[in-house]
């Protein structure tokens, strides 16, 4: 297959994007939701390691570039609809969240329709303001 074809199956949106999922190899545990595009994909192929699309900024994010977080990627997959891309990765540090936690997913929902809320329910594991000096 060349690089065209593989790239060419992916469904990408009218952005030219596709939802990503980073997933810790060693637990499963579900570290983070991103977004890429044709180059980010290529240039985590190419580097083994977890390059983004940063809609904010407009621009490619190697994950790890300002923090040292690094995602080493040990597999790619592709959901059966095609639209969805899997990273099964290697999080450096342990840390995946810009808050300093292990995964973006730390807010937990207690309680019920009328009186629930979102509880944070991971530890800060570093402070950011020492991540992102």
């Amino acid at each position: 297959m060349s690089a065209a074809k593989w790239l060419n199956k992916v469904k990408w949106d009218d952005q030219g994007l596709v939802p990503v999922i980073a997933q810790e190899a060693s637990s499963n545990d579900v570290l983070m939701f991103a977004w890429m595009n044709r180059e980010a994909l290529s240039r985590t192929v190419e580097l083994g390691e977890a390059v983004y699309w940063s809609r904010s900024r407009k621009k490619l994010w190697h994950k790890g570039e300002e923090s040292g977080h690094v995602q080493k990627v040990k597999e790619i997959r592709l959901d059966c609809d095609e639209d969805v891309v899997l990273l099964k990765i290697e999080q450096t540090d342990s840390i995946a969240c810009h808050t300093g936690r292990h995964s973006c997913f730390f807010q937990k929902f207690e309680g019920s329709l009328n009186d629930g809320d979102w509880q944070a329910v991971d530890p800060v594991l570093k402070d950011p303001e020492s991540i992102y000096k």
